[in-house]
């Protein structure tokens, strides 16, 4: 199981003293955040990619390569990738750059984005997102597995005989997950290629968590890449937490009341009923993100929001603190009960091991049949 995790990169005033932080200091933030995630044993930190203020993060590759180098153990994600907006070429050339950088340390995010107005600064429309997620993905895969590519579809121009530079590190692409809220159509498409689907549950309840989750699982099995129990499954979620729940809930209440992402709608004790947002005590931080696996199952990977609303960096350090007190516990409760069939999820080296399991596989399967063809 893997925990860590992932920021929109937002750029937002503290309520509570009126200071707006600077783009530069969000920016130096995010890499504060990811060297503290990786000191408390966390397993993944992930940025998001916007392009629009108030957010920092329009270059992840290029954040994720510098915060490459000031870690070592840390996968690095991001949360998402637009494959819509992103010419696939580029991102296919940008990701296997990074690969290369980390060692091996990264996958990422596909998602569609949701603000219309980026889509038009990038030549696209928003209302092809869906169409221009499943070609540009299928491209994508292309680009990162065959040496050669020719290619022609609808919203870039040809592609004929056309080589990646670099290709990916040990020849193995980095590892997908598709992240979407409420597309069916993107459970479909992780599902049909047997990779990761992350639903970002923060906004939502686990009902609806439970219902994305479980078609992508039955049609991961329909589509032959194994029972619908070993579906690679990722969840958001976001916690504030204090020793007193109390404590946790004044402190927090000012933030969450002006955020521009759930600000000035449902009050907290509604949004905590009907999300998967914790305000208390560490226990209850605990108790619930356990209780996720009643709606979804046993899965792979687990990634928090902590650093938004405005909240000043001593603060976003100071959960980490408390989170990396959890995770022991949480470690051990995700792992109780947990079938020996359940996979992990896959990690460069797990996916070279993978793919050199199969080729001596298929070697020791042409040597036998060598063999019987020459009786």
């Amino acid at each position: 199981m893997q925990i860590g995790l992932f920021s929109v990169g937002d750029v937002t005033t503290d309520p509570t003293t009126g200071r707006t932080p600077s783009e530069h200091e969000r920016i130096k933030a995010s890499v504060a955040i990811a060297r503290k995630a990786e000191e408390i044993g966390l397993d993944v930190f992930a940025i998001g990619e916007h392009h629009n203020p108030p957010f920092h993060p329009s270059s992840p590759t290029t954040l994720l390569g510098y915060i490459a180098a000031q870690t070592s153990k840390i996968m690095l994600s991001t949360a998402t990738t637009l494959i819509t907006t992103n010419d696939p070429v580029k991102i296919a050339e940008d990701y296997s750059v990074l690969q290369h950088l980390a060692d091996g340390r990264v996958d990422l995010m596909l998602g569609r984005g949701n603000t219309g107005p980026v889509y038009p600064w990038f030549g696209k429309d928003i209302r092809d997102g869906i169409d221009l997620a499943v070609e540009n993905y299928a491209l994508l895969r292309r680009l990162w597995r065959e040496e050669v590519v020719n290619w022609e579809g609808k919203f870039r121009t040809p592609l004929n005989g056309f080589t990646l530079a670099p290709q990916p590190l040990d020849g193995v692409a980095p590892f997908v997950w598709h992240g979407s809220i409420r597309s069916p159509q993107i459970a479909e498409q992780a599902a049909f290629y047997g990779d990761g689907f992350f639903h970002n549950n923060i906004f939502w309840n686990m009902g609806h968590t439970k219902q994305m989750v479980n078609l992508y699982r039955r049609r991961f099995e329909f589509h032959g890449h194994g029972p619908a129990d070993t579906a690679i499954v990722g969840l958001g979620g976001q916690f504030f937490a204090r020793k007193n729940s109390q404590d946790a809930i004044n402190e927090f209440r000012p933030y969450f009341d002006v955020a521009p992402v759930y600000g000035h709608g449902p009050s907290l004790e509604e949004f905590m009923a009907e999300t998967p947002l914790t305000v208390g005590s560490p226990q209850q931080v605990l108790e619930r993100t356990l209780s996720f696996r009643q709606h979804v199952g046993h899965y792979q990977r687990q990634l928090f929001l902590l650093d938004h609303a405005g909240l000043p960096l001593k603060t976003v350090l100071e959960q980490l603190d408390i989170l990396g007190e959890l995770l022991p516990e949480l470690r051990k409760g995700f792992a109780e009960g947990r079938p020996a069939h359940i996979p992990d999820a896959p990690t460069h080296a797990s996916l070279v091991a993978a793919r050199d399991a199969a080729e001596a596989t298929t070697d020791e399967r042409e040597l036998v049949g060598a063999g019987e063809a020459g009786r």
